[in-house]
């Protein structure tokens, strides 16, 4: 007998920015993707948010979020003055 697949219950949050604007895409891509830094030799990993539970990756400008990160990425998008929507959606 196949098992069902569990429906995770979210949100799928598109965002908006300027491409010309550098500043905010640079910021923008490091929260959601993360940087490394390398100093004398050594290499520092710095995760985005989409190495957090509850995140996916959807598609260029597009992620899923559990509830209990909706408010992390509101938080981060108004900060920037990034214009961003959501909707609500479940994924299995």
């Amino acid at each position: 007998m196949r098992q069902r697949s569990q429906q995770m219950r979210g949100f799928l949050i598109t965002w908006d920015v300027n491409s010309r604007d550098h500043a905010a895409c640079s910021r923008l891509r490091r929260f959601v993707f993360g940087y490394n830094l390398q100093n004398g030799g050594k290499v520092y990993m710095y995760p985005g948010f989409l190495e957090r539970e509850g995140v996916q990756y959807i598609g260029q400008s597009v992620l899923f979020v559990t509830h209990a990160r909706l408010s992390e990425i509101r938080q981060f998008l108004d900060g920037q003055g990034i214009q961003h929507h959501e909707r609500k959606a479940s994924l299995e």
